[in-house]
């Protein structure tokens, strides 16, 4: 979705970074644009701990709520794309806005972390926030949550993703800002120390964000990035001394094992190799040992409620080990069947394909994009219009949601480039703000199409040349 609109505070439209026009580009690769408003929230200060600057990061969906850990898996796979998908992206005059749009995440997570061994993970009461419908320019001033993991206690998934998102963005930024990008990966070290020897479950983000993988995934993930970022061997040693990895079928903000063995495939650890191949298996619909539900009109459904994110991580983890495999001339293997890179990217493109108007419904599921797009996402600051200070206090929470929740009318603000969570396991779609399950846009569903529409596009760019 629109990265600058998640932004808190987010940034003016005379700010906002230009994109590519749909006109220019086979499926609308488009890094979203600003909602066409100021959105200037103020300070937030936790009650209990004196004054803190958590100014900054990102609103995770259509709440005005920051959670540490789905905000730390964006900027990570943000970076990832920003890294494996860097020349196409920079063809696209894309590149300095994934870069601004990932800059934006670590200047916060580098204050959020700015104490050894402590990390601020939540800033906003989730359930006070849902009981009303303002933008978060309009949230009433103090009163704002934080919730903190440390020593006593510890938050070893957030710690670990954080860490992760930490030592990916160094990658990005090493080559021409080397002291930001040593700052962030010295912070990512120091964060990995704290997630594996101070190891526990946080669950102060349940029921939002509850992490049911367990933590072993993200201190695998966060090993990987790390390896990468410094080639040191005791990354590689943790790896395969202590780590724990496991076969599935999913790559989202919960659950990393797919991405760390697509990473890890072309090491010399072959045992990550026939994972990330048995992940491909699991969700090729023509592989013997498929196990992902598939829409009758050809869509990865995996659970009700923000759907997509599931399609574009699938869709980006197919386009990433498809070029991998081509590069080292590999095949995947699912029992007596074979398949090349050429299969992997043509069901990414399926999937992207669903997504921006080639399905049952005749409709894309990207704001502002495509033949009859979604007009009602269930975000706050897209429906709620500018308001006057004397007409704000007029307003309570209850009657928010009667003046712009409830109302069965298009949004006031057009949140362009943002995909919606879009349709059911049967390839049904209500347009409705109250539809959360269908109309909600998360920020991870959209980091992780970067990438895949960069390849998609440079991709169909060639072929027309």
């Amino acid at each position: 979705m629109s990265m600058d609109s998640q932004r808190a505070p987010a940034i003016s439209q005379a700010n906002a970074p230009l994109h590519l026009g749909p006109e220019e580009l086979p499926h609308c690769f488009v890094l979203p644009l600003l909602l066409g408003e100021e959105d200037l929230a103020g300070l937030e200060y936790p009650d209990h701990l004196g004054e803190v600057d958590l100014v900054g990061g990102y609103y995770d969906a259509g709440d005005n709520v920051k959670y540490g850990l789905p905000m730390a898996f964006t900027v990570t796979t943000l970076s990832w794309a920003a890294i494996f998908y860097h020349p196409q992206l920079k063809a696209f005059g894309e590149l300095s806005n994934v870069h601004s749009a990932i800059r934006w995440g670590t200047d916060y997570f580098l204050k959020a972390s700015s104490k050894l061994n402590h990390l601020y993970v939540q800033v906003g009461n989730p359930v006070a926030d849902h009981e009303c419908w303002m933008k978060p320019e309009n949230m009433e001033e103090g009163g704002r949550s934080v919730l903190e993991i440390d020593e006593k206690k510890p938050g070893t998934e957030i710690a670990a993703e954080t860490s992760a998102a930490m030592a990916a963005s160094s990658i990005v930024f090493r080559n021409f800002n080397k002291t930001y990008a040593t700052h962030l990966l010295n912070k990512a070290k120091l964060l990995f120390e704290f997630a594996k020897t101070h190891k526990g479950t946080f669950d102060g983000e349940c029921p939002f964000y509850c992490s049911y993988s367990g933590y072993n995934d993200e201190l695998l993930w966060a090993a990987t990035w790390l390896y990468f970022a410094t080639r040191e061997s005791a990354y590689l040693d943790y790896i395969e001394d202590n780590s724990i990895s496991a076969k599935v079928a999913e790559f989202s903000w919960d659950l990393k094992y797919a991405g760390a063995q697509v990473l890890l495939s072309q090491t010399s650890f072959e045992t990550f190799k026939q994972q990330a191949d048995s992940y491909i298996c699991s969700v090729l619909p023509y592989s013997p040992y498929h196990q992902v539900y598939i829409s009758p009109g050809g869509l990865v459904h995996l659970r009700d409620g923000a759907n997509s994110q599931y399609v574009t991580s699938t869709a980006f983890l197919f386009s990433v080990y498809s070029d991998l495999l081509a590069k080292h001339n590999q095949q995947v293997t699912c029992g007596n069947q074979q398949y090349n890179s050429n299969h992997l990217i043509a069901f990414a493109k399926q999937q992207m394909d669903y997504l921006l108007g080639e399905n049952p419904e005749k409709r894309s599921y990207m704001v502002g994009f495509g033949n009859n797009p979604p007009t009602q996402a269930h975000h706050r600051g897209a429906s709620v219009p500018n308001l006057s200070k004397d007409a704000l206090a007029k307003v309570s929470c209850p009657m928010s949601f009667v003046n712009w929740f409830n109302k069965n009318v298009p949004n006031t603000n057009e949140l362009t480039g943002a995909i919606v969570g879009g349709p059911d396991r049967y390839d049904k779609f209500k347009d409705l703000r109250s539809e959360s399950a269908m109309t909600e846009p998360t920020t991870y569903t959209n980091s992780l199409a970067v990438g895949v529409l960069a390849k998609l596009a440079a991709t169909t760019h060639s072929a027309n040349i």
